[in-house]
């Protein structure tokens, strides 16, 4: 597979930050009460993501190793002020419903996570890539969520009605433990399925990343890694 495509791919299916690396839960457990905000959220994050996984690329050779977290935090938290004044401008009522998880993209796991073990590391093309992968990855788990959430909570997928009148909807789907029933729901479906999960560890090793780089044998790393000294 070209590496370029793989990128995407693997944010998407062998790496995806909900269902297979679980990062990011707290804006995927509170915004996904519908599949709008799933979408709006996760879109929002990829912005964020790729502009910050280019931005630090760019600069990865000039950031003091010593000062580089603090410097990715500012990177991203300007990133994020920006996004944030567009998405008031622009998309109001997006705006208000996700209110205070916009400023908190800031501090999302996956953002400095990918900025520390890839953008870091690779060239911006690569790492523009690897935020988009990821931040798709993010958009469909948040999406998935919130559309179970919706149509079990409020009978309606994207405000449109589907269930009859006669199914009466469950409404503790919509409230903060839904968020955690559906979660535990999709996870179960992945592990009867064999599907790669943090929570299914056999599977796990072999499509997600470990974090122990400095052991790994992964030789997809070991490519990505030259490519990204070039």
């Amino acid at each position: 597979m070209n590496r370029y495509v793989e990128r995407i791919y693997n944010g998407i299916v062998k790496e995806n930050p909900t269902f297979v690396l679980m990062l990011g839960m707290c804006p995927t457990l509170a915004v996904t009460t519908s599949a709008v905000n799933g979408v709006g959220m996760g879109l929002t994050t990829t912005a964020v993501l790729v502009c910050s996984n280019f931005v630090i690329s760019l600069f990865r050779k000039v950031i003091p190793d010593r000062v580089r977290i603090p410097a990715y935090i500012v990177i991203v938290a300007s990133l994020v002020t920006m996004v944030q004044l567009l998405l008031q401008g622009y998309l109001p009522d997006l705006y208000e419903t996700l209110g205070l998880y916009i400023p908190l993209i800031v501090v999302n796991c996956i953002i400095l996570g990918r900025a520390e073990s890839y953008a870091s590391k690779h060239g911006p093309i690569l790492s523009a890539l690897d935020g988009v992968g990821m931040g798709l990855g993010f958009t469909v788990g948040l999406t998935s969520i919130g559309i179970v959430r919706e149509l079990l909570g409020s009978g309606k997928i994207l405000g449109m009605t589907v269930l009859p009148d006669a199914v009466e909807p469950i409404s503790i789907f919509v409230l903060a433990p839904g968020a955690f029933f559906v979660l535990a729901g999709l996870t179960a479906l992945q592990n009867h399925f064999k599907a790669p999960s943090a929570t299914n560890k056999a599977e796990g090793k072999k499509s997600g990343c470990s974090g122990q780089c400095i052991s790994c044998q992964n030789a997809l790393c070991r490519e990505d890694k030259r490519e990204g000294d070039k």
